[in-house]
């Protein structure tokens, strides 16, 4: 291939979004690759995640088959229940075809990070401009690189890029600048989150895993009043669950969206627990060391997912709301995507992302609808409905199975 055929194409943000774009399009070998990270690491800390088999075919496409047979446990069946603190639960739907596998983020994380060549990705580099001139088919980014993890000394950097791939999340500086005049949603509510292996703690562990018998195979939805949780296993023995609490939008700090918990919020926590679940999940919940918290945003779908040379992957793109568990593999697809745009339009940048946008915006933007009405749904924020109660037509739309039908219009219209 001639010289005149490769991109140099910069991306921004070392998440897994970013960094399965640096695999699609370093598998193209038609791209120079640059992944410019602001934190000096990337930490093991997160949490649980699904992959559906259209994501895992795009990374198993980047070799990594191997690894991630060895970082994660099939999650084949989807189970939504209701539930009371007495322990009563009714089984409102079933879906033994979910065809997910449950890992950890930073395992994931590490996967893709360590089968890319050594020195693509810079960190404690922090992008503060990106424009492209009128005229020109290069854009131009001014970069912050702090010299050290515990140093405040910087330099300052021009670079030039063929193509600008934002991957820098939900609070993505590169969106703020080419689509300013919107912002993100407040869904309502946070979660309370935590990993909990059965060595820190045997006995809630056990209890679970007898009142659960398809934990290790089946993601579970306990939805109690006004208000639901979730929990599935992790490879090496972890419980992953996930509790969501109506609430006033919490403040935050940076660009994170995880708030430390203090010590009175762990502990009120805990009671409020006890007085929403059946006692095993209440108990294991109760005896996670670290619990968490994170808000829960996302935005109105865009019109547009370019502008010029640059484009908008990943959680830049299209933050969700976890309830379809979407954001990773929406982030993946997208990398694919664009992968695979730019082979079949032989490196034509415009040409590529007006296919990229063709393809990818109106399935992202079900998605972001659909997981945002479930979340809904299940938090009773429109209606209050006795799930002991619910009737099959009712238990059904809970699964996730219906997304790729969701009326997506017919709800944008009822909102507005």
């Amino acid at each position: 291939m001639s010289s005149e055929c490769v991109l140099d194409v910069i991306i921004v943000g070392g998440s897994c979004g970013g960094l399965a774009c640096a695999h699609a399009l370093l598998k193209t070998g038609r791209c120079k690759v640059t992944v410019l990270e602001r934190a000096s690491s990337i930490s093991a800390a997160g949490a649980g995640l699904g992959l559906g088999q259209e994501a895992l075919a795009i990374l198993q496409g980047f070799g990594l088959t191997e690894q991630l047979d060895k970082i994660s446990l099939p999650l084949p069946t989807e189970l939504n229940t209701a539930v009371r603190p007495s322990g009563e639960t009714k089984l409102l739907q079933r879906d033994d075809h979910y065809n997910h596998r449950s890992l950890h983020w930073s395992d994931l994380h590490q996967a893709l990070l360590s089968a890319l060549p050594e020195g693509l990705v810079r960190f404690r580099h922090t992008v503060t401009s990106s424009e492209q001139p009128e005229g020109s088919q290069r854009v131009t980014l001014r970069v912050e690189r702090r010299a050290s993890k515990d140093s405040e000394e910087t330099e300052s950097l021009q670079l030039e890029c063929d193509l600008l791939v934002a991957a820098d999340g939900s609070m993505s500086a590169t969106r703020r600048r080419i689509r300013p005049d919107e912002s993100r949603r407040y869904s309502g509510y946070c979660a309370w989150r935590g990993v909990v292996t059965d060595s820190e703690a045997p006995k809630a562990a056990a209890a679970v895993r007898r009142a659960f018998p398809d934990m290790g195979t089946a993601i579970y939805f306990e939805i109690a009043e006004r208000t639901h949780g979730v929990l599935y296993e992790l490879p090496r023995q972890r419980l992953n669950w996930l509790w969501y609490v109506n609430q006033e939008e919490p403040p935050l700090k940076g660009h994170s969206v995880t708030v430390k918990a203090g010590e009175e919020q762990i502990e009120q926590m805990r009671k409020g627990a006890a007085q929403t679940f059946r006692p095993e999940m209440a108990q294991l919940m109760q005896a996670t060391p670290t619990p968490f918290i994170n808000a829960i945003f996302d935005r109105e779908p865009l019109q547009h997912l370019m502008q010029g040379r640059t484009v908008l992957v990943g959680e830049a793109a299209h933050p969700t709301t976890p309830h379809a568990l979407r954001s990773t593999n929406m982030a993946i697809m997208d990398a694919g995507c664009l992968g695979e745009c730019i082979e079949q339009c032989s490196g034509n940048v415009e040409k590529a992302l007006r296919q990229y946008e063709a393809q990818r915006l109106p399935q992202t933007t079900r998605e972001v609808l659909f997981s945002r009405h479930l979340g809904r749904v299940k938090q009773a924020l429109d209606s209050s409905p006795d799930w002991f109660k619910a009737g099959q037509e009712q238990c059904e739309g809970l699964a996730q199975a219906n997304m790729p039908s969701f009326r997506w219009q017919d709800q944008s219209q009822e909102a507005e």
